[in-house]
């Protein structure tokens, strides 16, 4: 199913916020590693430009979008149809730009387009899949919650339970809900996540397989 919302218009200033070019962090071709597709191939599209600024954030070098080349989406679209048929765009925070041209190429190539998002901005673009991984500090727009087909909530510490049910509060009755282990501090929640999903049945458990795995 597409979700589709708009951004509002804004003046022109430049390729970027027109989203015909992209802070383009990196593109890669691997195993979904989280997540209700977990193991499904996908090629990858990470936008640089962040400011919701988790403290456990495990690509901090895309907050500053300034750091990564602005690319044009039609060279992005033209590598990702060289893979696969489905494309994740992942971040930093990807709805800080406008997704409209990305997905509008994408479309006419019929790749199926998945999104991992905070939530917290405007919503472009239209999905295929809505995955939302709502943090405390920018919590997700009404639009955001309404789209949510997956709501994953990473776990620090036992109080980001109670987040979670917070925000499993806001999204529809059909939205797969995971709950996902800091990586640093796996060790430490994961058996506090085991025992609340088997008094919670209706949250999974999600795991970074692919750090696992040792890949992308």
């Amino acid at each position: 199913m597409w979700y589709l919302c708009k951004i509002d218009s804004k003046q022109d200033m430049g390729e970027v916020d027109k989203g015909t070019s992209l802070p383009l962090m990196e593109a890669f071709y691997t195993l979904q590693g989280e997540g209700y597709h977990k193991g499904s191939a996908a090629y990858f599209i990470r936008v640089g430009g962040c400011d919701v600024g988790c403290h456990w954030c495990d690509v901090k070098q895309s907050w500053d979008a300034k750091l990564h080349p602005q690319t044009a989406v039609s060279e992005i679209v033209s590598k990702a149809k060289k893979y696969s048929n489905t494309v994740v765009v992942t971040g930093g925070e990807p709805l800080m730009w406008n997704m409209d041209p990305l997905c509008n190429a994408l479309n006419k190539l019929n790749i199926k387009k998945h999104i991992e998002t905070s939530g917290a901005y405007s919503i472009s673009g239209n999905w295929d899949w809505f995955c939302l991984s709502p943090k405390k500090n920018k919590l997700p727009t009404v639009n955001a919650y309404k789209c949510a087909e997956e709501l994953k909530i990473i776990i620090y510490n036992k109080d980001d339970l109670k987040f979670a049910e917070q925000q499993a509060i806001n999204v529809n009755k059909e939205c797969k809900l995971f709950l996902q282990p800091e990586w640093s501090r796996r060790e430490k929640v994961m058996p506090i996540i085991v025992n609340y999903v088997l008094a919670n049945p209706k949250w999974k458990v999600s795991l970074q397989t692919h750090k696992y795995l040792n890949i992308p």
